[in-house]
């Protein structure tokens, strides 16, 4: 089965990203045979900067999306919406790639379930 996630909001302010991601890693661990895929849009492309500080005991979705990609997961942030936040010549998170519509448009098609957040 193949699985993909769409993410829109901010990484922090919203508990959307941090659920998303939850749901990821428990599809890895419990069902293995899973493919997990993420599209980081909106807001959600700052998600995959790396260097992120949180408070003792927070939740850190830098941590959650280096655990989703060390199981095999894909994650790939929109081009278009990182470069909007002045994030497109930034690096990323080793294992995320800058993408494109055509790309979620292939991922979607591809997919046996799309899940939004």
């Amino acid at each position: 089965m193949n699985l993909l996630f769409i993410i829109n909001d901010a990484p922090y302010g919203s508990e959307k990203a941090y659920n998303a991601l939850r749901m990821s890693i428990t599809l890895q661990k419990e069902h293995p045979e899973v493919e997990v895929r993420i599209f980081l849009m909106g807001d959600a492309v700052t998600c995959a900067l790396p260097s992120q500080t949180t408070p003792q005991g927070y939740y850190n979705l830098e941590r959650m999306l280096r655990a989703v990609i060390n199981k095999g997961g894909q994650v790939k942030a929109c081009g278009t919406c990182s470069e909007a936040r002045g994030i497109k010549g930034l690096a990323l998170l080793e294992g995320v790639e800058f993408s494109t519509m055509s790309q979620l448009t292939q991922w979607t098609v591809e997919a046996d379930k799309v899940l939004v957040f």
